[in-house]
C-alpha cells in the first residue's frame, strides 16, 4: 500500500457529449465500475475519458476529427458547447486542495475552438474557489506559484490559436507546477481496449516500459520486465499460475529478423505454444495482469468489459486484482458481468440508462432501495443485480428510471 496515494478524480461532469446531455458522476471511488444495458452510455463515460486524454496529447483537432466532429459528437437536438469538467486532488494522503478543470469545446467554420477553459482550486470544505488560469478562445493569462493566491503574479500568454488547450501549452512551461502537474495527470492516463489477437502479433523486438491500449506489444512490455522489473515479472506469472493453473511460464523470444515471438508454456508439456495458438481468455488475462501490475502505472487505468473470453469463474478474481490495483492507480471499468460485479461494494457501482427523450441517467447502486441493507446480511451484488434490487439498467424492463429527468448522482 503506497504511503501517499496517487491523483484522484472525484467527479465528473459532461454536457452535449452524445448521449451525456447533462451527467454528473459524483463521490467516484478508486474502483468505479458502470453497468447498464448495450446503449445505456457507458462506452461514452469511458469514451470522454479518452477524448480528453488524446486532446491533451495530440491536440483537439485529431481527436475531433475521429469521432465525426460537432456533428457526432454533440447531443441530438442539443445547442450550446461541448463541457467536460472534473474535479480531483493530486493527492488523497495527506489531502490536498481540490482542483477544477472546465472545458467547453464550441465550432467555428467547421473547426473546434476551446470556448472557455480554467483550472481552479478550492482549499478546505468552506473555502472560496480560486481560478488560477483562465482562457478563451486561445487569450486568457496563468497565476504563477507553487500555491495560487489571488495576489500572485498574473501572467497574460496568448496561445497558437483558439483550437489550442491551454493547460497543454503551459503545463510544457515552467510558470504554474498546478497547470505542469495536471497535464502530466492526464497525459498518464491508460484507456485500455484489449484484444486477444492483438496480442498474439510479433512485434519489433525492444522493450517498452507501458502496454498499448490494444495490447500489441504484450511481448515488448514483457521483456521490458525481464530486463529491468524480474521480480514484478515473476510476480505477475506466479498470479497467471494460480488464475490459470496449467500455465508454466510466459517467453518473450528475439527472433533473428528483429522481431519478438511471445511464447507461452502449458506445465504438462515440454515445449511452448506460440502466443497466437494460446486461448483467448489466457492472453487477456496475461495482458490484464501486466497492466495491472505495472511498476510505474498510469495514475487512472480505464478497462472496458473486462469479462469478453474470460470464463466466468476467473472474474470474482479479476476484480479482486483490479481492487489491489486501485490502491496505487484510479480505475474506471464498464461491464456487463455479475460475477464481477459479486465482488463489487455499492458505492463503487454505477447503473446507466436512457431516458424517455434517450439520454443517459446514472444512479449510484448505493443509492437504490434496500441494496445496502441486503449487502450488509451477506448479499452480493451480482445476485441483486440479476434479481432487479437496482431497478435500473435492465434492458427487459422499463428504463425509465427512479428519478425520471435526473441526470445526477445524489449526494
Amino acid at each position: 500500500m503506497n504511503a501517499i496515494a496517487p491523483p484522484r478524480v472525484t467527479s465528473l461532469k459532461v454536457q452535449n457529449y452524445r448521449g451525456l446531455r447533462n451527467v454528473l458522476l459524483s463521490n467516484l471511488t478508486p474502483l468505479t465500475v458502470l453497468l447498464g444495458p448495450n446503449g445505456s452510455g457507458k462506452s461514452t463515460v469511458f469514451d470522454v475519458f479518452a477524448f480528453l486524454s488524446e486532446c491533451f496529447t495530440e491536440g483537439i483537432r485529431r481527436p475531433w476529427d475521429r469521432r465525426g466532429r460537432f456533428r457526432e459528437l454533440r447531443s441530438r437536438e442539443s445547442d450550446g458547447p461541448i463541457v467536460i469538467e472534473l474535479k480531483y486532488r493530486e493527492r488523497e494522503r495527506p489531502r490536498t486542495p481540490l482542483i477544477t478543470y472546465h472545458l467547453e469545446i464550441d465550432e467555428q467554420d467547421g473547426r473546434p475552438v476551446v470556448a472557455y477553459e480554467f483550472l481552479r482550486w478550492k482549499r478546505g470544505q468552506w473555502g472560496r474557489p480560486f481560478q488560477f488560469m483562465e482562457y478563451r478562445r486561445g487569450e486568457g493569462a496563468v497565476i504563477t506559484g507553487e500555491t495560487p493566491e489571488i495576489n500572485d503574479r498574473r501572467m497574460p500568454r496568448e496561445l497558437s490559436g483558439p483550437d489550442v488547450l491551454a493547460v497543454s501549452t503551459l503545463g510544457m512551461l515552467a510558470e504554474n507546477p498546478r497547470v505542469i502537474a495536471f497535464r502530466d495527470f492526464v497525459t498518464s492516463w491508460h484507456l485500455s481496449y484489449l484484444s486477444a489477437d492483438a496480442a498474439r502479433g510479433n512485434p519489433e523486438a525492444g522493450g517498452q516500459e507501458r502496454l498499448s491500449p490494444t495490447g500489441d506489444n504484450l511481448a515488448n512490455v514483457i521483456q521490458h520486465l525481464r530486463e529491468q522489473h524480474s521480480d514484478r515479472l515473476d510476480e505477475i506469472f506466479g498470479i497467471l499460475r494460480r488464475r490459470v493453473p496449467r500455465i508454466e511460464k510466459v517467453q518473450a523470444e528475439a527472433l533473428a529478423d528483429g522481431r519478438l515471438l511471445l511464447r507461452i508454456k502449458d506445465a504438462p508439456f515440454a515445449t511452448p505454444v506460440l502466443s497466437r495458438f494460446a486461448s483467448d481468455g489466457t492472453l487477456k488475462m496475461l495482458a490484464y495482469l501486466t497492466l495491472l501490475h505495472d511498476p510505474t502505472p498510469p495514475k487512472l487505468i480505464g478497462i472496458e468489459e473486462p469479462e469478453n473470453f474470460l470464463h466466468p469463474r476467473l472474474l470474482p478474481e479479476l476484480a479482486e486484482e483490479c481492487r489491489a490495483a486501485s490502491e496505487g492507480t484510479q480505475l474506471l471499468i464498464t461491464s456487463h458481468s455479475p460475477f464481477f460485479v459479486d465482488e463489487l461494494r455499492p458505492p463503487e457501482v454505477r447503473v446507466l440508462w436512457r431516458d424517455d427523450d434517450g439520454y443517459t441517467q446514472v444512479q449510484r447502486v448505493s443509492d437504490s432501495a434496500g441494496v445496502n441493507a441486503f449487502v450488509e446480511e451477506g448479499a452480493r451484488l451480482g445476485d441483486l443485480w440479476m434479481e432487479g434490487h437496482f431497478r435500473t439498467g435492465d434492458p427487459l424492463v422499463n428504463q425509465g428510471g427512479p428519478s425520471r429527468g435526473s441526470a445526477s448522482d445524489p449526494s
